[in-house]
C-alpha cells in the first residue's frame, strides 16, 4: 500500500483512460500517459498516432471524451489554454504561434504585460525578459522584431515564453527540427537546467538519437492508442521503431532505383541582392537525380531554392531549363515549365488551414479543372484529391476534413500530393521530411527514388545529415549564401560536409 501511495506521489501528472473522437475518427482509445517530476518524457509514434492530439487534451484546446487528468495528485479539467498556462502547463508547439510584426518580449509578455498605472511598464518587460534570457543564455535583443529572426531562433524565444510562466511541466513538440548542431546542445542544457529544478518535459521527436541523449522514459502511441511505456535504458531504438509502426522497419532508406542522365538544368551565377543571400552560385542537375542541399542554419539554402521557383528576385545570373535559357517573372512562370516547390514553412506557406484537403490538393493546378463554361469540373477534382490520399497514404475521414485537423506529416503528404498532381519535370524540396516519423519519412524517401526513376530531377534541402547521405547522389553544400563545394555522396562524409559548411563563415 505505502508503495503504491510512494509511486503515485512520483507522477506530476497523470493522464488515464483518454479518449477523443472526431467526426468519423476516434483520434484517441483510452490512452495513458503518467510524467514523473523533474524528468524528461518522450512521447513518440508515427504522424497520425494520436500525440498532438494528446496534448490538445491536457492543454485545454480539446475537451476530452472520456478519461481524467491528475496534476499534482489532483484532477483538472483545462478549459483553455491559458487556464493551463495559468496552473503551470506550458506548450512549445512546433509550427510557431507567433505575431511575427511586434517584438521579442511583446511575444512573451503577450496578454500580460507588466503596467505602470494605465500603462505599459516597457522597462519593467524588458528587463524580465533579459532576466529569463540571461537564465537561458539566449543571447537576443527583446526589442528586435520577431518577424526578422531565423525559425531556429523564433523557437528560443517560445521556450523563453514557456519558462516565463513559471511552468511545472513543458510540452515540447519537435524542437529541434528547425535547430544547428550546437543550438540542439544549447537546447539540451536548458532542460537539463529545467529537470534540475523539478521541472517535467514532454518531450515530442522523431529523432532516435535525442531520444537516448536527453530522455528519461518514453511513451509510444499508435493509430490512437497507447503501446507502451518504458525506461529509455532498457530500450532499443529498433524496439522503440517497431512499437511505433507496428512492423519491422530494417532500412531507413529504400534501394537506390535511379539512374541520374543528361543536364536538365543549368544554374549560372545565381546572385539576389534583396537582404543578404545567395552569391554567385552556380550548378548543374541532371534528370534521374536526387541533389540534397547541406548547410548551416543562415547558409542560404532556402533562398536558392526560392530564387530557382522565382519567388526570390534574382539580380544577377540565368537559368537553363532543358537547354534553353529562361527568366521566371513568377511562380506561376516556373510551375507551367515544370518546377514545383514544397515550402519549408508548411503552415505559413505551405497549406491554406481553413480550406479542406481537396482544395490544398488541386489549387497549384486549378487551371486544368475549368471548364469552357468557366465552372470547375468537380468530377476531375475529386478524383485527382482521391490520388492524393491514395498514393500519399494520407490518414483523414474524408476528401472534405479541413487539413489543420490533420497532423503536421498528414499535412506534408497533402502538398507533396498537389505539386506531383502539377506533373513538374523538377521538385524543389525544403526540408520535407521536418517533423515527420520514420515511417512516413521512408514513404517520402521511395517517392522521390520513384520519381528520379522516372527521370524527373529532385532538389532537396535538409538539415538532416543521415538522410542527406541515404537518399541523394550529391549534395550540394552552402555557406554564408555561397557554394561551398558539390560532392558525390557515396565518396563524402559527414566530416567533409561540415567542414565545407564552414568555408565561408
Amino acid at each position: 500500500m505505502n508503495s503504491d501511495a510512494t509511486q503515485k506521489e512520483s507522477f506530476l501528472l497523470e493522464m488515464l483512460n483518454v479518449s477523443k473522437e472526431f467526426p468519423g475518427v476516434k483520434a484517441l482509445d483510452g490512452v495513458k500517459l503518467r510524467v514523473r517530476k523533474g524528468s524528461v518524457h518522450a512521447l513518440m509514434g508515427e504522424n497520425g498516432a494520436g500525440k498532438s492530439t494528446l496534448m490538445k487534451c491536457l492543454f485545454g484546446i480539446y475537451h476530452m471524451d472520456e478519461g481524467q487528468i491528475l496534476f499534482e495528485g489532483k484532477q483538472v479539467n483545462f478549459i483553455s489554454s491559458r487556464h493551463a498556462l495559468d496552473n503551470g502547463v506550458s506548450m512549445v508547439h512546433q509550427e510557431l504561434n507567433q505575431v511575427r510584426t511586434t517584438r521579442i518580449m511583446d511575444n512573451i509578455w503577450l496578454g500580460r504585460f507588466p503596467t505602470k498605472g494605465l500603462f505599459v511598464d516597457e522597462e519593467k518587460m524588458y528587463q524580465d525578459t533579459i532576466k529569463i534570457f540571461k537564465e537561458l543564455d539566449i543571447n537576443l535583443d527583446p526589442r528586435q522584431k520577431i518577424g526578422a529572426l531565423p525559425v531556429s531562433e523564433s523557437q528560443m524565444v517560445e521556450i523563453a515564453k514557456a519558462v516565463s510562466y513559471n511552468s511545472k511541466i513543458i510540452v515540447m513538440d519537435e524542437p529541434t527540427s528547425s535547430l544547428t548542431e550546437n543550438e540542439v546542445n544549447h537546447l539540451f542544457k536548458i532542460i537539463t537546467a529545467l529537470k534540475n529544478r523539478g521541472v517535467s518535459v514532454i518531450y515530442i521527436s522523431h529523432k532516435m538519437v535525442e531520444i537516448e541523449q536527453i530522455c528519461d522514459e518514453v511513451t509510444i502511441m499508435r493509430d490512437g492508442k497507447w503501446i507502451n511505456t518504458k525506461m529509455v535504458k532498457d530500450i532499443t531504438t529498433d524496439e522503440i521503431i517497431n512499437l511505433m509502426v507496428g512492423r519491422d522497419l530494417t532500412h531507413r532508406f529504400p534501394p537506390k532505383t535511379n539512374k541520374p542522365g543528361e543536364v536538365i538544368l543549368k544554374i549560372e551565377n545565381f546572385t539576389a541582392t534583396y537582404q543578404p543571400s545567395i552569391k554567385d552560385v552556380s550548378f548543374e542537375l541532371r534528370k534521374g537525380e536526387i541533389l540534397g542541399v547541406a548547410g548551416l542554419v543562415g547558409a542560404k539554402r532556402t533562398d536558392l531554392v526560392e530564387a530557382i521557383f522565382a519567388e526570390r528576385q534574382v539580380s544577377e545570373g540565368c537559368m537553363t531549363l532543358h537547354g534553353k535559357k529562361v527568366a521566371f517573372k513568377n511562380p506561376k512562370e516556373a510551375i507551367k515549365h515544370g518546377l514545383a516547390l514544397v515550402t519549408e514553412e508548411r503552415r505559413v506557406t505551405g497549406i491554406f488551414p481553413n480550406q479542406n484537403i481537396s482544395f490544398n490538393s488541386v489549387i497549384a493546378n486549378i487551371d486544368k479543372y475549368v471548364k469552357k463554361t468557366q465552372m470547375l469540373n468537380d468530377g476531375q477534382i475529386e478524383q485527382d484529391t482521391a490520388w492524393v490520399i491514395d498514393s500519399m497514404s494520407v490518414k483523414t475521414p474524408s476528401h472534405k476534413t479541413r487539413i489543420l485537423s490533420l497532423s503536421g506529416g498528414n499535412q506534408q503528404k497533402v502538398i507533396i500530393g498537389r505539386w506531383l498532381l502539377t506533373e513538374p519535370e523538377v521538385l524543389l524540396m525544403d526540408e520535407p521530411t521536418r517533423g515527420i516519423d520514420v515511417g512516413a519519412k521512408f514513404d517520402i524517401y521511395k517517392l522521390m527514388i520513384d520519381l528520379a526513376s522516372k527521370n524527373k530531377a529532385v532538389i532537396m534541402v535538409s538539415s538532416e545529415m543521415p538522410e542527406l547521405l541515404g537518399i541523394t547522389d550529391r549534395i550540394l553544400v552552402m555557406s554564408n549564401g555561397r557554394l561551398a563545394g558539390i560532392v558525390e555522396t557515396d565518396k563524402t562524409t559527414q566530416e567533409e560536409i561540415l567542414r565545407l559548411s564552414a568555408k565561408y563563415l
